[in-house]
């Protein structure tokens, strides 16, 4: 029986851009095969992009040739240009490749240009070229990055956000991703977004991406439910956001707990599909690779009373 909800763990790409120090290839391959056996079907694996910007994802490849997959499993690798696509290809041609790739653009001219080094105008291009050479072999998601505030230019027009999601569709990216990066969105505003975005593109299958920067992040999962979305991306003990060379938010733009979303849907009597103690226990990995205590509640209190 298939779950309700349908959980991202980001943990080893989201999560460990915002570490200063490299976690090691075979540390990560460990990671992800933990997450695999705790029943997600969805597992953000790594980034394509360039080694020398990105160095924590230079072993992209390795990561993805080295997992121990399990049928079923979309396992999603970040895509900034061109280049990354192309080197997607080649790992998919050679039996080891993401079966999901991110396609990236912000609501923000701002953190475009500081995220992605250009402008919108000009990453919608690169977007559109990149679906294309996609050419059908990936499901491929689309993210919006800052669709409820952004550091730099402050609020974002709901519209924009919805008009960005409509180009996604548009170039044939039916699954997207609706980035509260900066942690701008409260309940009301999560749940408008998602009602028009139901009402007015019911083609696209739209992600909740939130970061607990003011601590709303649950709340915002949980108005985001309400409003009918399914699909959701948290990281393990609530780390990552952004990459370590970016600063906004004083630093703390760390995703949703996933043991905290987790329990918190589970206690809502919310099917997630998830092994909680294989979870628990890649929890602790997780804390035990990075060598310190993570944020999530959970890991300190345990689950509470689940239905």
């Amino acid at each position: 029986m298939e779950s309700e909800v349908v959980i991202c763990e980001c943990f080893a790409r989201d999560g460990l851009q915002h570490e200063p120090a490299f976690v090691p290839t075979r540390a990560k391959i460990e990671i992800i095969d933990a997450i695999t056996a705790a029943g997600f079907s969805r597992i953000e694996a790594t980034s394509y992009g360039h080694p020398v910007q990105l160095p924590a994802f230079a072993d992209a490849s390795d990561v993805l040739s080295g997992i121990e997959r399990r049928e079923g499993v979309y396992y999603k690798a970040t895509c900034p240009n061109r280049k990354a696509i192309e080197r997607a290809v080649v790992d998919l041609a050679a039996g080891h490749g993401a079966g999901e790739l991110s396609l990236l653009v912000s609501a923000t001219e701002a953190h475009t240009e500081r995220n992605l080094r250009t402008t919108r105008e000009l990453q919608w291009g690169n977007v559109a070229e990149m679906a294309t050479l996609a050419d059908g072999r990936f499901r491929l998601i689309g993210v919006v990055s800052m669709a409820f505030g952004c550091p730099f230019e402050g609020r974002v027009d709901p519209s924009r956000v919805l008009d960005d999601i409509a180009h996604f569709a548009s170039i044939g990216v039916r699954h997207v991703a609706v980035g509260d990066t900066s942690g701008h969105g409260t309940p009301s505003a999560v749940r408008r977004m998602f009602e028009r975005i139901a009402a007015d593109l019911p083609e696209v299958t739209a992600i909740a991406h939130f970061h607990d920067t003011r601590g709303t992040g649950l709340a915002n999962c949980l108005a985001a439910y309400e409003a009918g979305c399914r699909w959701f991306d948290s990281a393990l003990g609530g780390v990552g956001g952004h990459p370590v060379q970016i600063q906004y938010g004083e630093g703390q733009t760390g995703n949703v707990a996933t043991e905290d979303l987790v329990n918190l849907f589970e206690a809502e009597g919310i099917d997630t599909g998830l092994d909680l103690e294989r979870l628990r226990e890649a929890s602790m990995l997780c804390e035990k690779t990075l060598g310190r205590d993570l944020h999530s509640k959970i890991a300190r209190a345990g689950y509470g009373f689940l239905n």
